[in-house]
């Protein structure tokens, strides 16, 4: 296990071409880039609005989630044969991630959704209710298609949409954890035992708790000290 406390996109250009088997990421949404009066605007600073990360604003503009998006995928795409990439599609982000559907749209090999069940109610009226994630499945090198290059799963044996409940955050000072059960799902579906598995966006070290349960070496970035302090300790059977 390889815990970093940094900025992914000054580690991720350190790392040799094809050094790791998986990625397994979800990034923060840009949840508190709103629009007002039909413009985006930088902070949403109403007092039921979400709040999940207390160090970091989640407002940058469009272009500016756009291009640090594509700079983060485009050295993941060097890196690592196969890229677990889970977003929520909300205000913060659409038109960015539509455009990167768009740029790398021979690299995604295929879109998983992850139902969770149910959504949270929508925030203004007029606004669907969010009950999906996208997981983009990219892949380095990719060929025309859509058969993985590298999988772990039979014939028939996975599908497309993943339905698993989200979880109450039983981590305290993080409140955007994913569950454990998708990010074990992807590292069995898509590596092997003793496959090197990075996650750039590391947060509470879900990912990291999942490949030690699966045999997996692990890589872990994140910026924020207090996230790293928490994934750290998870990891590492500290808390």
């Amino acid at each position: 296990m390889k815990l970093i406390n940094d900025d992914c996109l000054k580690v991720l250009p350190t790392l040799p071409d094809q050094s790791v088997n998986l990625i397994v990421t979800s990034p923060p949404y840009n949840m508190r880039t709103r629009i007002t009066k039909g413009k985006y605007t930088t902070r949403e600073t109403s007092k039921h609005f979400s709040k999940k990360y207390e160090n970091f604003c989640d407002a940058l503009s469009i272009d500016d989630y756009y291009h640090f998006h594509k700079n983060v995928i485009d050295e993941m795409l060097r890196i690592s044969q196969v890229i677990f990439y889970n977003i929520q599609i909300v205000t913060g982000n659409k038109e960015a991630m539509f455009k990167i559907i768009g740029y790398f749209n021979k690299s995604i090999k295929d879109i998983i959704i992850w139902d969770k069940g149910h959504g949270q109610p929508a925030m203004h009226s007029g606004v669907l209710n969010k009950a999906t994630e996208l997981i983009f499945m990219f892949e380095s090198n990719a060929k025309a298609g859509r058969c993985f290059n590298t999988y772990n799963f039979d014939r028939g044996k996975l599908s497309d949409i993943w339905r698993i409940s989200r979880e109450r955050s039983k981590i305290k000072g993080h409140g955007a954890v994913f569950p454990l059960a998708l990010a074990e799902k992807a590292i069995n579906s898509f590596s092997k035992e003793n496959d090197v598995v990075l996650d750039p966006f590391m947060g509470s070290g879900t990912t990291g708790v999942a490949c030690k349960n699966l045999n997996r070496e692990f890589i872990g970035i994140e910026k924020d000290d207090k996230y790293f302090d928490i994934a750290d300790k998870r990891i590492n059977n500290k808390l």
